[in-house]
């Protein structure tokens, strides 16, 4: 019998050290021998944001984000179909067969939230230092940036709380801490 599929929403502001944290998730997955996929919410909305771009005629490079765009096309989607991300996602999960699956575009604590719980996941906030995070953004190269869409964060409830306000070392000691207990606990 394979060991069961752990899967983690990785929570927190844009700053915070969430992809980080997903990068650093992926190496543990590599060492441990599981196999890692990584799923966005999201993927949608940068699709939608490549076409509109495409349509502009205006350039967009790989992997940008344009935050003020993608909220107002999330608004969108939710007008239509309140599920349409958490279905989609949903359906992109249900053929991953990968042994660790990570999550770090989860925002919204009314539908997409209790989407992922119940389809397992567990959630792991980053916190940092607000000045430290303010910096971080400011090396960042978003074509916009915005807020909005993480303003009801507190909402989610986290199974795991970590603050990345130290060095990189630290906090990868503090995520494999952290991974190792899920892992054992969904083992149980």
């Amino acid at each position: 019998m394979s060991a069961p599929q752990l899967r983690i929403a990785v929570i927190g502001h844009s700053g915070s050290g969430k992809s980080t944290c997903a990068s650093i998730l992926k190496q543990y997955a590599a060492e441990q021998g599981l196999s890692f996929a990584r799923i966005a919410l999201a993927r949608p909305l940068y699709e939608l944001q490549d076409r509109v771009y495409a349509t502009a005629g205006a350039p967009l490079r790989a992997g940008a984000q344009d935050q003020v765009l993608m909220e107002d096309l999330a608004g969108h989607l939710r007008r239509l179909n309140p599920r349409a991300l958490a279905d989609d996602f949903a359906a992109r999960l249900a053929h991953c067969p990968a042994g660790l699956v990570v999550n770090d575009d989860l925002r919204d604590p009314l539908i997409d939230a209790p989407a992922l719980r119940e389809l397992g996941f567990r959630i792991l906030r980053i916190t940092c230092d607000e000045g430290l995070r303010l910096a971080r953004l400011t090396e960042r190269a978003d074509l916009t940036r915005a807020d909005a869409s993480t303003r009801n964060l507190d909402l989610i409830e986290p199974d795991v709380v970590l603050d990345n306000s130290t060095d990189l070392t630290a906090y990868r000691a503090a995520i494999h801490a952290t991974v190792r207990s899920l892992r054992e606990s969904c083992a149980l």
